[in-house]
């Protein structure tokens, strides 16, 4: 089994895609938690409130990176996408830490994006276009068939 952590934009479905069209591969998904209110308010909600925004955020950082660091270590491979609409510092975070831990690194990003990612590109194993390349690329991790 190949398990695979889905990283990065928030705002699109390319996770459901990407898990979508890897129905019949020996693969197993994770990520970090999508509902962006749950994500930025985790902390407070668990820990108490804070005065500050700043220390609002921070907890949740805390506690989210808990949940990104276990499915980082876990992962055999880790795609990260950079959406068109924000900048997901986190995203870039998440790929220069699993490139860290000597990860497979799948870089899912649109070519305007291609200057701005070059050092992130540069440690990716492969940098694709469209959801459908990387499924393409666990296929033939797992099974070694290109797609016809």
């Amino acid at each position: 089994m190949l398990k695979v952590y889905l990283s990065g934009e928030i705002h699109t479905d390319w996770r459901e895609q990407i898990i979508k069209g890897a129905q019949g591969l020996d693969v197993e998904f994770s990520a970090p938690v999508t509902d962006h209110a749950a994500s930025d308010d985790c902390g407070v909600t668990i820990l108490g409130a804070e005065d500050k925004k700043y220390w609002h955020d921070h907890k949740g950082a805390m506690v989210n990176a808990i949940r990104t660091r276990k499915g980082l270590a876990d992962a055999d491979v880790v795609v990260v996408r950079f959406g068109e609409k924000y900048k997901q510092w986190n995203a870039a975070f998440d790929a220069g830490y699993a490139a860290a831990l000597g990860k497979s690194l799948i870089i899912l990003q649109q070519p305007e994006h291609d200057h701005a990612l070059k050092e992130v590109d540069a440690a990716a194993l492969a940098v694709a276009r469209e959801p459908g390349q990387v499924v393409q690329i666990l296929r033939y991790v797992l099974t070694g068939q290109l797609p016809a």
